[in-house]
């Protein structure tokens, strides 16, 4: 009986730490699968959510708005891929950003990936004025 109750806290606590905040995943692996099923490329975020000020600028003026996130309902799988200061996260999560950030070369934030399913890149940005309306026309010209 501690075995199983132990097995399902376990996979409470894993599935609960996959997703970072309404419709954001965590796992790299994860976000890959639901592309794979769903059709959908993947917008990564790496984000220093805690510390940087563009990273929070860009959460606040776009992926926090109600335009972003029906878009991103309907047309993408959300990773993100942070590196806070005073946030808790698993090993396993540090590790998998970590790998990521050399993999995509990664050299500051916020850095935003379209992924194809495979996590192949297909574009690249960040931060952009403008607000949600215009974030979401960017990225409609990203994904053609």
């Amino acid at each position: 009986m501690r075995k199983l109750l132990m097995s399902v806290l376990v996979g409470v606590v894993m599935s609960a730490s996959a997703f970072a905040g309404e419709g954001w995943l965590t796992n790299f692996d994860e976000a890959k699968k639901l592309a794979a099923k769903t059709g959908k490329p993947i917008l990564a975020d790496f984000s220093g959510s805690d510390w940087c000020g563009w990273c929070m600028k860009l959460e606040n003026e776009v992926f926090s708005q109600k335009e972003f996130k029906d878009y991103a309902k309907d047309n993408l799988i959300l990773l993100l891929v942070d590196y806070p200061q005073n946030k808790p996260q698993t090993e396993a999560v540090k590790k998998q950003n970590q790998a990521m950030m050399a993999t995509y070369g990664i050299r500051g934030f916020p850095t935003v990936l379209l992924l194809n399913k495979d996590g192949k890149e297909i574009a690249r940005t960040g931060y952009r004025q403008g607000g949600a309306k215009d974030y979401v026309k960017y990225l409609k010209t990203l994904i053609k």
